[in-house]
Parts: structure tokens; sequence; C-alpha cells
């Protein structure tokens, strides 16, 4: 299960990545390449689509972080502390 979510982790940061720099901005970044299908997501372009496709990936990487984290402390109970000092 474990590392399921981390897969998903890695595909949710590089699609987060991907979906900023597609969006437009004061500099020219990656969103010159859209070229002229910016007809296919309406007027405004894909600015709204990709804002909200940002939000809704940064939504459940945030979510995937906090299960990952649940499972990570979960399977780990002991300390490092406890492997060092002897008893």
């Amino acid at each position: 299960m474990t590392s399921t979510l981390l897969i998903v982790q890695i595909v949710l940061a590089i699609a987060i990545t991907i979906a900023v720099l597609l969006q437009k901005s004061s500099s020219i970044g990656l969103g010159a390449y859209s070229g002229s299908n910016e007809s296919v997501f309406g007027a405004k372009g894909p600015t709204g689509f990709l804002a909200k496709a940002t939000f809704t990936l940064g939504f459940f990487f945030i979510v995937n972080t906090l299960a990952l984290g649940y499972l990570y402390t979960a399977e780990n109970t002991k300390s490092v502390a406890d492997t060092i000092v002897p008893k």
C-alpha cells in the first residue's frame, strides 16, 4: 500500500509541476507551447482549467502526503533512540 501511494505521490508531483509551468505568467514559461488550441478551453483559454487542475492536484497531493505519513508512523512504532540505547 505504501509503495502505491509513493508512486501516486511522484505522479502528482510531476503533474503539479507541469500544470504550474503551463499557466500564463509574466514570463513566457512553457505556456508558449500551448499554440492555438486555446479555443478548445473557451474564451479565456486554458487559464481557468489549469488553475482548477492545479488546485485539485494540490489537494490530492496534500491528502496523499498525510496518508503516507500516517502509514509510515503506523508501520514504524519504534524510535531510533530505542535502537541506539541498550537496555
